[in-house]
């Protein structure tokens, strides 16, 4: 039998990143720092997906000689994670006002698209549906997602 666990990206700002998916409604399950490996993995769920549905972020730590750590693509190689929300105006509004760019607006009532810090594109999808509202059902798309 197989058992979806996880998707990983990798990160350059941790911080960052979990405050992002915060936004969305994941909590972070847990964390492990790799001293050997210099890298962390943070796991990350929406309330009741613990161990079902997660995502593993990342973090490689800069070079011992002090130089940055690694930068990455976009991550449009990478396609995009899916989240079911209870309410996608509130939760694009609640990102909005975190200063996140909404790239492709809920003008449907259903669908949008954003994208994390690292640039990794991130779907969001209404349970059921809504009837489309303003200021969403007028809203340009912005950039690619």
């Amino acid at each position: 039998m197989t058992k979806y666990l996880h998707s990983m990206i990798r990160v350059t700002d941790p911080v960052a990143t979990v405050e992002f998916f915060k936004l969305i409604g994941l909590e972070e399950v847990r964390r492990f720092d790799v001293e050997a490996g210099r890298f962390t993995l943070i796991f990350l769920a929406a309330p009741g997906q613990e161990g079902l549905a997660e995502v593993e972020l990342t973090y490689n730590w800069p070079a011992e000689d002090g130089s940055d750590a690694e930068v990455y693509d976009a991550g449009r190689n990478f396609g995009h994670l899916a989240y079911r929300v209870e309410n996608v105006y509130e939760t694009c509004q609640r990102l909005m006002d975190a200063g996140v760019t909404i790239n492709r607006p809920p003008r449907d009532g259903h669908m949008a698209f954003v994208k994390s810090p690292d640039g990794i594109s991130i779907e969001l999808l209404q349970e059921g549906s809504l009837p489309p509202q303003e200021p969403w059902a007028s809203m340009e798309n912005t950039g690619s997602w």
